[in-house]
């Protein structure tokens, strides 16, 4: 029985029974759970399929027991990577396979060799950051590389920027392990004649496939050397042409591309190429973006590595995220669009040379108006950190269900033809009232363009098939390909037989009954495929019940609207790098991703009363680990805000189920701070006492294995009252600037607060203290967002009629002030003193910035010892809502201080979480990723640095190191006298 679209793959009783079998058998995880299924519906396509249930393999042996139960019921097998692809491949109505949860070891690398044997779900980066120390990397480099797993990337036959010096995927298969879809396994290498006659007399599936391909070959010969599309850059049928070529009968190869509608492959031994010692970038700005493609053959004339292109679109939206902004501000005027060309070699003058000479060539030919020329690191993360999300970043341009979407995003045609098919392209588009993104790869003429379509709208899906026709019909004319990257799936297999013709085609079909004559492996794809509008995702959402939430959803859609812009491309698998997901990167799990929170949400919102459904216990589950760290807010293309979306639902939770007493205390931090302050020291006493941790952590649930925070006797307001009182006041030639008495810094590290408070007055501002007030931060992360409105509220007011118009206010904990910022517009809608308020909030570390320039504050020199490290970990809501920066910049003005930013991610501890009995392990986990390991390898005399009151606790608990609050480090290098006026 095979399957196709959305109806099921077996009856319940079935899909009960099949359950239970792979339950038994795997020793890998099974899901069945309707939770699950929706996840896995998706890829980062416009598809949606649900599946019949999720298996996560531990091993080899997992994936051919679950093709064996598969075969016995019938019923359809999908693998599935990092579920990124763009064309619908990983969707499928059956059992899908999930190789990257478990099966992601590097088994072994050999320099000598140049090789690597990995199993599928091996991200690239990470077999990347394995090789780098011998001087190696695998060859294709997709923008998806911090997610995208060798398996997928075998899968699809990936390329990406580097395909003109290292060409695609198949090119660096040597050797696959492979279940069959006998749930045989095979070993598919390189054969001589010999061997292929060994292979073809072998029982079972294994043999019947090498004895079947070469006759296909025989009785298709013609077809096979003059049907196939001419241009080299192809990641569409099967190949049939490599098959052919001279050579050994080489079926590893002949695999990479197939979908996984062949076999599944376990295992893979992949070539490596030399990695680049220097890489120099040159980026062209040019007004439009035909002048932008124009320049192209100029720059293939200077031999790059890769030349790639953005347009305005994309460019636009960069400026608008803190994450991408620093392009922004390198860039020369205002560019319609950009040239990026790498030059990448050992010889860094030659690099050098090249570079000048397209410079000079672009000039003489009038190709754009700029030509920026980085060569360090630190010039080109922005410019890459940019060019690799450009497909999120166009995604972000959406509004609701109209969408940029990937149907005809995968041509190629020769590079000499590009700028006449993409104007004949653009014709077409102009003709169906279309607008678009451009951006990719200029060099192996391959541009992404995504028109944007309302596939919910009448008439829509009508109109991007007839584009997509259309199209289809203008590659062949210029003879491109109509798939060169991102594969056929469920968007162009449809076309296949007229791209073909009849005689390559059957052929085709005749490869895919030889592999799986029952038709199990991923059907749909490649061959008899439904029509590309089938199965698609916006049309398949039902209308929203009725949902009155607490906050702000100032989004098409609502609530619903919010979690669905995520358009499931995955960066929040990423590692290696940034802040998001803490969770996943611990877990490796799907539904720990942002994505996977998401579209979990997706799913009880688009119940008939997503009320009741935001109560449900494995929703509840599915975003428990969710640390609200809101990096996704800033790192997601998309700007999928989990932690606001968690907050809404942990509301409606607590609605259904009441409020236990653990959400209760952690939402009353302030309370309990100020009364642990006021019973100091005896307060501090209870951590000590035999037995009360323990009962304290079985009773309310907070783990006894993480120190609690110390009280201060003397808090912040108190030293700040008695300090008025006994020391006259200062001169204040800035005014008046008030201080936000955080809980933290009031009643657990007040001599942050007193070191603040000092620095200000000796820069010239008149501080006032605000402790009143709580901003809710603690109930808001805690889902009690009634109470977090009342909190926000009453601390606006105090603020608005206790400061003075325009004055500025500060504080040192960052979770606290940029509450101010951000969720108190969400809280409270509408109120007009939350914009002013929030667009008078700043920094501390930017004031003392400046009071340290403009000499009002002056730094001894020799107060830290010359190149002595400040190793900085910032806050995560702090690079969420307004980056690093300030305090970097500041710390930088201690004179002879080394600064280095760590990228590490979170932290782990994200205030109560790391608290909590049950995600102590995760909170631990998530900071040995990278941050506890940085720490450790720093020598004792690094000072480590860090913003946050959480980020601080964790560090000391993780690593046994002292990390202090930046004011601090400045407070103890201050020149010791009068502030300048």
């Amino acid at each position: 029985m095979t399957t196709t679209g959305t109806e099921p793959a077996a009856p319940a009783a079935a899909r009960t029974e099949i359950e239970r079998r792979l339950s038994a058998t795997l020793d890998g995880d099974v899901r069945f759970d309707d939770y699950t299924r929706h996840l896995f519906s998706r890829d980062a396509s416009m598809y949606t399929i649900t599946p019949l249930g999720v298996v996560f393999p531990r091993h080899a042996g997992d994936v051919a027991a679950t093709m064996a139960v598969a075969r016995e019921f019938g019923v359809p097998v999908t693998p599935r990577g990092a579920g990124t692809s763009l064309a619908g491949q990983t969707v499928g109505a059956g059992i899908v396979v999930d190789m990257s949860r478990h099966m992601h070891a590097i088994l072994e690398l050999d320099p000598d060799a140049r090789t690597a044997r990995v199993q599928p779900g091996v991200v690239q980066d990470e077999l990347n950051r394995a090789a780098a120390p011998h001087g190696l990397m695998f060859g294709p480099d997709t923008s998806t590389s911090n997610r995208a797993t060798i398996g997928g990337m075998i899968g699809n036959n990936s390329a990406g920027s580097g395909s003109l010096r290292h060409g695609m995927t198949i090119d660096h298969v040597r050797e696959l392990q492979v279940v069959l879809s006998d749930a045989a396994t095979a070993h598919l290498v390189p054969l001589t004649e010999a061997q292929l006659h060994e292979r073809a007399a072998r029982p079972g599936r294994e043999g019947e496939v090498h004895r079947a391909l070469p006759a296909i070959l025989a009785a298709h010969r013609e077809a096979i050397a003059t049907r196939f599309p001419d241009f080299w850059r192809r990641a569409c049928g099967y190949r049939l042409d490599r098959l052919a070529a001279d050579g050994p009968f080489d079926l590893a190869k002949f695999v990479v591309g197939a979908e996984g509608t062949l076999v599944l492959a376990t295992e893979a031994v992949v070539d490596l190429v030399p990695k680049p010692r220097h890489t120099v970038i040159a980026v062209g700005h040019f007004h439009t973006t035909p002048e932008a493609i124009a320049g192209t053959q100029d720059a293939l004339s200077c031999d790059p590595a890769a030349v790639e292109l953005m347009d305005r679109t994309i460019l636009d939206l960069s400026r608008r995220r803190i994450e991408y902004a620093g392009l922004g501000r390198i860039l020369q005027g205002d560019p319609g669009a950009l040239l990026f060309v790498s030059f990448s070699g050992d010889d860094q003058a030659d690099l050098r040379d090249r570079m000048q000479r397209l410079t000079r060539l672009w000039a003489a030919n009038g190709h754009g108006y700029h030509t920026l020329q980085a060569v360090t690191p630190e010039q080109q993360s922005a410019l890459l950190k940019v060019r690799k999300s450009s497909l999120g970043l166009l995604m972000a341009a959406g509004s609701g269900t109209r969408r940029p979407l990937a149907f005809v995003e995968d041509t190629a045609v020769d590079p000499a033809h590009l700028v006449e098919y993409t104007t004949r392209f653009k014709e077409i588009l102009d003709d169906h009232g279309m607008e678009a993104g451009f951006y990719g790869h200029c060099s192996v003429g391959c541009l992404h363009i995504r028109p944007f379509v309302d596939l919910a709208a009448p008439g829509e899906a009508e109109k991007m098939r007839a584009v997509a026709e259309q199209v289809k019909d203008l590659v062949t004319e210029f003879g491109g390909v109509n798939s060169s990257e991102h594969g056929d799936g469920l968007a162009r297999s449809e076309f296949n037989r007229e791209i073909f013709g009849d005689d390559l085609y059957a052929a085709m079909q005749e490869v895919k009954r030889a592999f799986d004559p029952d038709g199990l492996l991923n059907p749909g794809k490649i061959v008899d495929a439904p029509p590309m509008t089938d199965n698609l995702r916006d049309a398949a959402l039902p209308e929203p019940g009725p949902l009155r939430t607490k906050l702000s959803f100032e989004v098409v859609g609502g609530m619903r609207g919010a979690a669905d812009r995520c358009m499931n491309i995955g960066l929040c698998r990423k590692s290696g790098s940034g802040a998001m997901c803490p969770s996943y990167i611990a877990t490796r799990d799907e539904e720990h991703a942002t994505r996977g929170r998401a579209n979990a949400l997706v799913k009880a919102l688009s119940e008939p009363d997503p009320r009741a459904a935001l109560g449900d216990e494995r929703l509840h589950e599915v975003l428990d680990l969710c640390l609200m760290c809101k990096a996704c807010k800033s790192e997601c293309p998309l700007g999928v805000d989990m932690a606001k979306l968690k907050s809404e639902a942990q509301a409606h939770y607590h609605d259904a189920h009441g409020v236990p007493l653990r959400t209760r205390v952690f939402g009353a931090v302030r309370t309990l701070y100020r009364l642990g302050s006021a019973t100091a020291p005896l307060s501090n006493l209870s951590g000590r006492i035999p037995g009360a941790r323990w009962l304290v952590e079985k009773t309310v649930g907070i783990t006894a294995r993480r120190p609690l925070p110390t009280f201060a006797r003397t808090h912040l307001v108190r030293w700040f009252t008695r300090r008025r009182t006994a020391t006259a006041p200062r001169p204040a030639p800035l005014g008046q600037l008030t201080f936000l008495a955080d809980s933290f810094t009031t009643y657990t590290e007040p001599a942050i607060g007193r070191a603040a408070i000092e620095l200000l007055e000796r820069a010239g501002w008149d501080v006032r203290l605000e402790s009143r007030g709580c901003c809710g931060r603690s109930s808001l992360s805690k889902g009690l967002v009634d109470d977090a409105k009342a909190k926000a509220g009453a601390l606006v007011s105090l603020l608005s009629e206790g400061t003075e118009p325009g004055t500025p206010i500060v504080g040192c904990e960052p979770s606290c002030i940029l509450t101010l910022k951000d969720e108190a517009a969400s809280m409270l809608p509408g109120d007009a003193r939350v914009a002013d308020l929030s667009g008078r909030v700043r920094q501390v570390e930017e004031l003392i910035t400046e009071a340290v320039d403009t000499g009002r504050l002056r730094l001894r020199p020799d107060a830290w010892p010359a190149g002595r490290r400040i190793l900085f970990h910032g806050h995560c809501h702090q690079k969420a809502e307004v980056g690093t920066g300030a305090t970097v910049d500041m710390l930088r003005r201690i004179p002879g201080a080394e600064v280095v930013e760590l990228d590490a991610g979170c932290c782990g501890m994200a205030g109560s979480f790391g608290f909590e009995a049950e995600h102590y392990a995760t909170s631990m986990a998530v900071g040995a990723d990278r941050l506890f390991p940085a720490i450790d390898a720093e020598p004792e005399a690094t000072v480590i640095a860090a913003t946050g009151v959480s980020c601080r606790q964790q560090i000391g608990h993780g690593t046994a190191r002292e990390a202090r609050h930046p004011v601090l480090l400045i407070r103890d290098c201050l020149e010791e006298g009068p502030a300048t006026a």
